[in-house]
């Protein structure tokens, strides 16, 4: 856990900076990095580049097993050349054996460009955690099917990054208390998703909530000011802008006692 929480430190700091976080690894451990930055904008309204993946062999290796790309550490630093990787960057190399060569060739490369690494293994004094500037074991023994990393090493992975990535939003005022409050009301699911966090946090009956949804153009931080403040949309979004977008910093915290 201590080590999870200094990625998430430099997560957040990379993303302050104009930097991005980088997941790369190769199959199992490529598409888990995948999953988590794909469910990033959906979840927090996040811009697609804060949280960014890079698996071996391409998009094409989603779905289709590309074993020979793991062994090719020079198409790692191409990979990542593309991506115009700098100082501000934060990449997290991905894979069960500590020791696969393509993230072994994207942390030495993101090394040489100042960039802050970290690894995230399932085994100790792996290659690339001697590369590292974080390392993050996550020792789950051996799986119950032979050589089979998706399995136990694969979920830890998940959870790992799903820790890293949830803690680092609520860090960027992406969250409001427990609340998914950056969610955008695009569909009927999401809008009584938000109508029903507009009745917990301010404590309205559901046509209000209702309305306040619809005057905000489905924006659930612009509703909840304009709830809690009496004000008009413009005001609620001018001043959530000067606020960088945290709602905390406007509102303290309103609703159920939680923090």
């Amino acid at each position: 856990m201590p080590q999870i929480a200094k990625a998430v430190d430099q997560a957040v700091e990379a993303i302050r900076k104009g930097g991005r976080v980088l997941y790369v690894g190769a199959g199992s451990s490529g598409r888990i990095g995948a999953l988590d930055a794909a469910e990033c904008p959906p979840t927090f309204s996040a811009p697609p580049e804060w949280v960014e993946a890079v698996i071996a062999g391409g998009a094409k290796a989603l779905v289709h097993p590309m074993e020979g790309a793991e062994d090719d550490p020079a198409k790692a630093v191409s990979d990542l050349k593309a991506r115009k990787i700098s100082s501000k960057d934060f990449v997290i190399g991905l894979a069960a054996s500590g020791k696969t060569p393509y993230a072994v060739g994207a942390l030495e490369y993101a090394k040489s460009k100042s960039a802050r690494t970290a690894a995230v293994v399932a085994v100790q004094d792996s290659p690339m955690a001697r590369i590292a500037d974080i390392v993050i074991e996550t020792l789950v023994g051996p799986e119950i099917l032979t050589g089979s990393t998706r399995m136990k090493a694969g979920t830890a992975q998940k959870l790992v990054l799903n820790m890293l990535s949830t803690t680092a939003m609520i860090r960027l005022g992406m969250t409001y208390s427990n609340w998914m409050i950056n969610v955008t009301m695009t569909n009927t699911k999401l809008r009584t998703r938000g109508v029903h966090m507009l009745r917990e946090i301010l404590g309205v009956s559901l046509d209000e909530a209702e309305k306040l949804s619809e005057g905000s153009g489905g924006k659930l931080k612009v509703a909840v000011l304009m709830g809690a403040m009496g004000c008009s949309r413009k005001d609620a979004e001018q001043r959530l802008e000067s606020a960088n977008g945290n709602l905390r910093k406007i509102l303290g915290h309103l609703g159920s006692g939680r923090e």
